[in-house]
């Protein structure tokens, strides 16, 4: 099992759609004993939440985010955890909208100790 994704920050590789998270977006993960959530926030989200579990390399969990246009969505993601050849962890998502139509995938990467102390 790769290491704990607890206090980790993690940003994504590119940006989405208007309205989604971006490369603006920092994910401030927490987990215990299978348990992972985190908040973030940035770019179009002004405030979101994550909640779930992990078994494994294998996160499952339901985000709920409220946008800077005032609307809010919510969805599931599947993110398989990998570590990249410097020794940070990346998240490869596959998500899904429930509070409206869509889906896709996504590249979140944590982000280096140096500059997580500056988010």
């Amino acid at each position: 099992m790769t290491r704990s994704l607890d206090g980790l920050v993690f940003v994504p590789v590119a940006d989405q759609a208007p309205g989604q998270v971006g490369r603006q977006t920092r994910f401030e993960y927490h987990e215990q004993v299978g348990r992972v959530w985190a908040e973030y926030s940035g770019g179009d989200v002004v405030r979101g939440h994550l909640v779930g579990t992990r078994a494994g390399d294998t996160l499952d969990f339901r985000y709920v985010q409220l946008r800077t246009d005032g609307t809010t969505a919510s969805g599931h993601c599947v993110s398989l955890v990998r570590e990249l050849p410097d020794g940070r962890l990346r998240l490869e998502e596959t998500w899904t909208w429930e509070s409206q139509a869509g889906s896709g995938t996504s590249l979140v990467e944590q982000v280096p100790d140096h500059q997580a102390s500056q988010v």
